[in-house]
């Protein structure tokens, strides 16, 4: 039996005998959440979900593990609403869209030579038109993260287990700690922090690449913040997907060097899961692209094998590094000149 699936058809159940009951009423807690985007010349990319939930409370220093666990259920028990009309403005230009089954909205938005502001441009994301009997003005505003001319190369970063301790590899511990935690108890890998800014050097753009799902983007955003990593966008998944499957890691690898051809870029991730190998895929896909690969080992059972598969097969003058910890990235990277 394909689990996915059988769980996928149960969301989708629960979500059409949800729409049906709230078809005929107008949304109590209407929200456009727009997450944040990224655009060169090659475009804009911009995402986002809108909701019927009211905005979940900020994670605050000493509060207890109930506020924790219920705002944390709140980001994934949504009320999403499909059929939004939308209309998405960046630097003077306007495109429409309109929500898919899940809440998603997806636009390129191709503005005029010149017309984006380095490191970030403002744009807005409002409902157009009527919804249900809503309507008036309800904007939100997105932001978008610009590489500036200067920027030596582009950072291409995992979260969990890369820079985030979450100990994906072991799965109750994980549950755990995302449902307990918040952005301000959870801790990065030491060393991270300074090493990622080092990286970025105040011009560097940094792109966060994640198999976390959408429903924990602002936990993510906040923990970023609170931390003081390089901000920039946090690219994730739908939780559960469609028949025809989530959209993949290396999608979203390939949007963003799509997006920004002329940066090179140094890719960081774990060896906890699939990394090394999206990496490889990545690095015979776009030769000249990637500058080095860094993998934090992180297995349960470094004997495993599963690295050294990929490493053992490379066969490309790119650097493949598995590091035991973010000083020996830093080394490494300092022998480059990356730093």
């Amino acid at each position: 039996m394909d689990v996915r699936r059988v769980v996928v058809a149960a969301e989708r159940a629960w979500d059409g005998a949800r729409l049906r009951r709230a078809r005929s009423r107008q949304p109590e807690h209407f929200r456009i959440e727009a997450y944040v985007g990224h655009g060169g010349r090659a475009g804009v990319v911009v995402r986002g979900r809108v909701l019927d939930n009211p905005l979940a409370s900020e994670a605050e220093d000493g509060e207890g593990v109930g506020a924790a666990v219920r705002r944390t259920l709140g980001h994934f028990l949504t009320n999403d609403l499909p059929g939004v009309p939308l209309t998405v403005t960046v630097a003077g230009t306007t495109v429409e869209a309109v929500t898919d089954a899940e809440g998603y909205f997806l636009v390129r938005v191709h503005t005029e030579p010149g017309a984006l502001e380095s490191p970030w441009t403002r744009g807005t994301v409002e409902l157009r038109g009527d919804y249900r009997g809503l309507s008036g003005p309800h904007t939100t505003p997105v932001d978008v993260r610009v590489p500036a001319a200067g920027a030596r190369f582009g950072i291409l970063s995992d979260v969990d287990d890369t820079i985030l301790q979450t100990g994906v590899q072991r799965v109750g511990r994980m549950i755990l700690q995302t449902l307990t935690g918040s952005s301000l108890t959870r801790t990065p890998f030491p060393g991270a922090v300074e090493l990622y800014q080092d990286l970025a050097a105040g011009v560097n753009p940094v792109f966060y690449v994640s198999s976390s799902p959408w429903n924990l983007h602002d936990f993510l955003l906040g923990f970023l913040r609170h931390r003081g990593f390089p901000l920039g966008p946090v690219l994730l998944r739908d939780l559960l997907g469609t028949w025809a499957g989530r959209e993949q890691k290396h999608d979203r690898i390939r949007e963003v060097l799509e997006v920004h051809p002329d940066l090179r870029f140094v890719l960081l991730g774990d060896s906890g899961e699939h990394d090394p190998a999206i990496y490889a895929d990545i690095v015979r896909e776009h030769p000249g692209r990637v500058l080095a690969v860094y993998i934090r080992e992180v297995r349960l059972d470094p004997g495993d094998g599963r690295v050294e598969e990929v490493s053992d097969a490379w066969g490309s003058d790119v650097p493949f590094v598995l590091a035991a910890d973010s000083d020996a990235v830093r080394r490494h990277a300092r022998g480059l000149g990356l730093l």
